[in-house]
């Protein structure tokens, strides 16, 4: 097995143990997702795939085992540990580490790398895929009503939207932005 599918495997145990603070649908209505939208960045612009999917399969495995805070600090060390067990060469974890602590929006921390960026992007573009989502977490989580619902989710797309960097990511995700505008407005 290689060292993605390890750690894709890893990332999947840890969403359906009883423990996953947001149980089984992250794997695979967000993680999953990230993946696929990761690849098709690598591909497209470039950079280190293998550690731009570790990355992306691991990004926020720090909010399923300790919670959503701090989870690009938490998800960095567990990365750390994991691909030390592994074996995985050191200057690559150290490039996972800071595609993991760099991939928050909110955080706004610079990205040095295509990695880092790669990365973010495939997190923000996933949030296009994953929309009943958004609004589970508006409604259970920040217990919005409807109509706080549906101008939280708008509001939240509009600025993924804006956070893209690379051309391609726009291009990807254009027809789904646009959709989602027209049935939020």
């Amino acid at each position: 097995m290689n060292i993605v599918q390890g750690i894709k495997n890893f990332v999947e145990s840890e969403c359906k143990k009883p423990t996953s603070k947001y149980g089984y649908e992250p794997f695979p209505f967000h993680f999953a997702h990230v993946a696929i939208y990761a690849e098709k960045l690598a591909d497209t612009v470039g950079g280190d795939k293998e550690v731009i999917l570790i990355a992306a399969w691991m990004h926020d495995i720090g909010s399923i085992i300790y919670g959503r805070e701090d989870h690009h600090i938490t998800g960095a060390d567990i990365a750390e540990k994991k691909l030390r067990e592994l074996g995985y060469p050191e200057e690559k974890i150290a490039l996972v580490k800071k595609c993991i602590l760099n991939h928050r929006g909110s955080q706004q921390n610079s990205r040095e790398s295509i990695e880092e960026q790669i990365v973010a992007e495939a997190d923000v573009l996933s949030n296009f895929e994953n929309i009943a989502g958004i609004f589970k977490a508006a409604f259970m989580y920040e217990g919005l009503d409807q109509g706080e619902a549906k101008d939280s989710v708008r509001k939240k797309l509009e600025n993924k939207w804006s956070q893209l960097h690379f051309e391609e990511s726009r291009h990807i995700i254009k027809p789904k932005f646009e959709a989602a505008m027209v049935l939020l407005q």
